[in-house]
């Protein structure tokens, strides 16, 4: 805990000194908006004495990507029936438990010249040992300050200083069409280096079957694999514009990244508090869309033939949904006093309520609208909370809608 608190607290003045990178524009930026002479389709296209302007951004840009290897040790129990006499005869006297160690490749980068790192928390999370090599071949070893699962985001502190950075942009104002360069370590091979364009912008979990992540992706046509995660995507002025998080099984050209300011926003709180505060209502739902409803009236027997909203299907007993009174079948037609059509809105709106807030809900029940108020809490973070068990692994319980199934 004391060793933790001591890495919160050095990489508190780091943030702070990286902060004007996402908080303010770059200069690049700044020169594009000022100077209509920097505004090209295609960067040096017309100019035959340009350098290739993918070339130069690797060459800048990458010198801040690093390869992340992490491991862990996993123990597992040798089944009881093989400690009977009768096994041991043949196998002889087997330990009760084995352990092996799992290892795996992902990718960072580098934001502060004192070595805080970007990357996925599915890269680093439960490994005992992180090792970073940065690109001029040096491997040092790196501590996890901090995870958080449900936007996939982590940071790692290594112990080093006058490191290469890479800028951030600001994703929200990136646009479809633009340039994306993708620099990671797909399947173990070394900086490499991919290039497309956005291809959308605001792409919602459950678009991309990762329902129980509360972010939305940037879609890109750039080739990203396993190894990719963690790793940036750059535009053409060499900024991160997202973190390469995420494929499609058995797609192609289809990839995704977290928006840079929303991983900026989330390792702020990494850094200063070593966890993040997810505001919770506690509830799974669905939304009622021509696909779906009548598969919801015929599994569940609620009469959704004609209604419009969200369908909450469970809610968890003890939560804030709970004490508030709202129930399984309800209708929820407006969270905040907007209305909702999409799960992906609730979370939003429960998100930005923050924890402790007082959110209004508007729900149908049966032939009555009630409107009902609301505590957001924090996400309990203990493995053997219900909610965790419930968020985490997606158990049907009463309910089996064969949807996509959101939680807030």
């Amino acid at each position: 805990m004391l060793a933790g608190a001591g890495l919160a607290t050095a990489g508190t003045g780091a943030l702070q000194a990286m902060q004007p990178s996402f908080l303010e524009p770059s200069q690049a930026q700044v020169e594009s908006e000022t100077d209509d002479s920097a505004i090209a389709i295609v960067p040096g296209l017309g100019n035959p004495t340009a350098g290739n302007f993918v070339a130069d951004i690797v060459q800048d840009a990458g010198q801040a990507v690093v390869r992340i290897d992490a491991s862990r040790t996993v123990t597992s129990q040798v089944p009881e029936a093989f400690q009977n006499p009768f096994f041991r005869e043949f196998f002889g006297d087997l330990p009760e438990s084995q352990q092996r160690v799992e290892s795996g490749v992902g990718s960072g980068f580098i934001v502060s010249t004192d070595g805080i790192i970007f990357t996925n928390a599915h890269v680093v999370d439960g490994s005992d040992t992180v090792q970073v090599t940065l690109k001029d071949g040096r491997v040092v070893d790196g501590t996890v300050v901090g995870t958080d699962p449900l936007t996939d985001v982590a940071v790692i502190d290594i112990d080093a200083d006058n490191l290469p950075t890479v800028p951030l942009s600001d994703s929200n104002q990136l646009q479809p069409g633009e340039w994306a360069i993708a620099i990671g370590n797909p399947l173990g091979l070394d900086n490499t280096v991919t290039v497309g364009i956005v291809s959308a912008t605001g792409r919602t979990s459950g678009q991309i079957g990762v329902t129980d992540k509360r972010v939305d992706f940037i879609q890109t046509d750039a080739a990203i694999n396993p190894g990719n995660s963690g790793g940036p995507l750059l535009n053409e002025r060499g900024e991160v514009i997202g973190m390469n998080t995420a494929i499609i099984q058995n797609a192609q050209g289809i990839g995704f990244a977290i928006p840079i300011n929303d991983v900026g926003r989330i390792a702020e709180q990494l850094v200063t508090q070593g966890q993040v505060d997810h505001p919770y209502v506690g509830i799974r739902m669905v939304a009622l869309t021509d696909q779906n409803r009548a598969a919801i009236a015929a599994q569940t027997g609620l009469n959704v033939q004609d209604e419009s909203g969200i369908l909450i299907a469970d809610v968890v007993r003890n939560s804030p949904a709970d004490r508030a009174g709202l129930q399984q079948g309800d209708i929820l037609v407006s969270v905040g006093g907007q209305p909702v059509t999409e799960a992906g809105q609730v979370q939003d709106r429960v998100e930005a309520a923050g924890v402790g807030s007082n959110l209004s809900l508007q729900v149908r029940r049966k032939v009555r609208v009630e409107t009902l108020a609301v505590q957001p809490e924090a996400l309990p973070i203990s493995l053997s909370d219900p909610w965790i068990r419930l968020y985490s692994h997606h158990p049907n319980g009463s309910v089996n809608l064969g949807t996509p199934i959101f939680f807030a």
